[in-house]
């Protein structure tokens, strides 16, 4: 047993079935904190450098303390991308588990019809069986979606658009072009820190180039007409040096880039769009947040939407027509309506008990008859006590909320409020947590190691992505798991 040759652990055999070990625990201390509450199911999927279509699932909870949990559990290689096939991939998952569909209270996908279809979408597959599995359209792609038809729907945009994608092209299709902005871009900032212009200090002026926008993520955009206003002067000498030195057709498109970036339209569309689209992007950036909900993504929309008339009142009239109002359409159903109530800010100015006692009997599986009739007084007598609570005062968060009440043990003193408010964390805002795995899956699975499994990518990212949940683990029931294998045994038995 002792000998060297039987030291296998550097073996791929053995490295693959410990990290086996370390996802099954892992996941495992993720279902224990589970248990048996209420979740959200998120998941989207995208290929892999192995071309791959892989699925990604990530579930939501409310655990003990109050706080809104994200984890995920499972990369799955489906076959084709249809509902009926992620559906069976979703099955599959909860009876590995023992998920029940019945515990489940939320939906979180992108808009695309496989997924969000009224008819044949995965989400309404799920609803058949499950009517309180209530679908939300991811916010951010919502955004995403007004951002582009809108550009898409004003002429001038759309110009201004292709020229800001022609200047980064015309500067990412030659290394000798980039080197050259590079080295311009420094020596310009040598002299404005000479002069005392910029400031100089740790992570001031670094190197950097003209980022490539693209039209999934709007987000990029900002970034790029940022960039291009900062280094104006060096794009602006590194096309007239193509007007100079380059072959025809180069030079005929610089000698038109130049024309168009030294016309007032530009510059003005260039300060317009870089303005809205850092309204946008901030909104973008909170709604990804791992533990936003339902209620402040309600609230950030609206601050948006305020935002952008009071940008179109000034005269800024770029935007057409009420893009805001009709793509985020969800926050005006009932149910969200009914949520927002739920509001602590502003000493819970917008508690309406009547709205809450409709929320009740939304989900009648979760509040019995006799307690949808009790619902009322016990929401009463909540919103007195809270509001003569010095505890709960500048509270502006439902998750705070929730907090404050497992601490002050209010979640026993008014358990059918709780209730409530842990289904109102439960709704997802964005699918963000999902698509961080993408990028995991990128670092995990490369184009050499194109050739990786689809059980060892998964624990591999089980282990990885859960870190925080990974490191709370002792070695002994990774090591117990790992003994009890049964291909462990098998080559215990053969080495005796």
């Amino acid at each position: 047993m002792n000998a060297p040759e039987n030291n296998q652990m550097i073996s791929p055999k053995i490295q693959k079935q410990l990290v086996n070990a370390c996802a099954v625990e892992t996941t495992n201390t993720i279902l224990a904190d589970l248990g048996d509450r209420w979740f959200t199911l998120l998941l989207d999927e995208a290929r892999d450098c192995s071309v791959k279509e892989q699925m990604e699932i990530v579930i939501r909870y409310v655990n003990k303390h109050g706080e809104v949990i994200e984890r995920f559990m499972t990369v799955v290689h489906v076959a084709t991308t249809t509902a009926a096939c992620l559906k069976e991939a979703i099955d599959s998952l909860f009876a590995k588990y023992d998920l029940l569909v019945a515990r489940l209270r939320g939906q979180g996908y992108d808009g695309a019809s496989n997924m969000s279809g009224e008819f044949n979408g995965l989400k309404s597959l799920i609803m058949k069986e499950n009517l309180y599995a209530l679908y939300v359209h991811c916010f951010t792609h919502q955004l995403q979606l007004v951002v582009v038809v809108v550009a898409q729907a004003n002429q001038y945009v759309c110009d201004f658009m292709w020229i800001v994608g022609s200047i980064v092209s015309t500067f990412a299709s030659s290394c000798k072009r980039a080197d050259k902005f590079r080295q311009l871009e420094h020596d310009r900032k040598v002299k404005l820190l000479e002069r005392g212009e910029i400031s100089s200090g740790r992570g001031l002026n670094q190197e950097t180039s003209l980022a490539r926008p693209g039209d999934t993520r709007w987000g990029s955009h900002h970034s790029t007409l940022c960039r291009i206003e900062q280094m104006w002067p060096s794009v602006i000498e590194v096309l007239q040096n193509l007007i100079d030195d380059s072959d025809r057709s180069s030079k005929g498109l610089s000698r038109t880039l130049v024309e168009r970036m030294e016309r007032y339209e530009f510059v003005f569309i260039l300060l317009l769009m870089k303005r809205i689209l850092a309204i946008t992007n901030h909104l973008s950036i909170v709604l990804q947040e791992k533990d936003q909900n339902i209620v402040n993504a309600m609230r950030l929309i609206n601050n948006v939407k305020c935002k952008l008339q009071k940008l179109r009142d000034s005269g800024w009239d770029i935007l057409l027509e009420d893009e805001m109002d009709s793509r985020f359409s969800e926050t005006t159903t009932d149910l969200l309506i009914y949520m927002s109530c739920l509001d602590p800010r502003n000493s819970v100015s917008r508690f309406d008990v009547q709205k809450l006692v409709h929320l009740a009997h939304f989900y009648e599986d979760d509040f019995s008859w006799n307690e949808r009739m009790l619902v009322e007084q016990e929401l009463e007598t909540y919103i007195d006590d809270v509001r003569s609570n010095e505890r709960f005062e500048g509270i502006s968060d439902l998750g705070a909320l929730a907090k404050k009440m497992i601490e002050t043990m209010k979640n026993r003193v008014f358990p059918l409020v709780y209730r409530m408010i842990n289904l109102a964390l439960l709704l997802p805002v964005a699918t963000a947590t999902v698509e961080r795995v993408f990028s995991a899956m990128n670092i995990v699975k490369t184009y050499l190691r194109n050739r990786i499994g689809d059980e060892w990518m998964n624990d591999s990212l089980v282990v990885y992505i859960e870190k925080d949940v990974f490191n709370t683990i002792d070695n002994e029931p990774i090591l117990q798991h790992f003994q009890n294998m049964e291909s462990r045994r098998m080559q215990l038995s053969r080495i005796r």
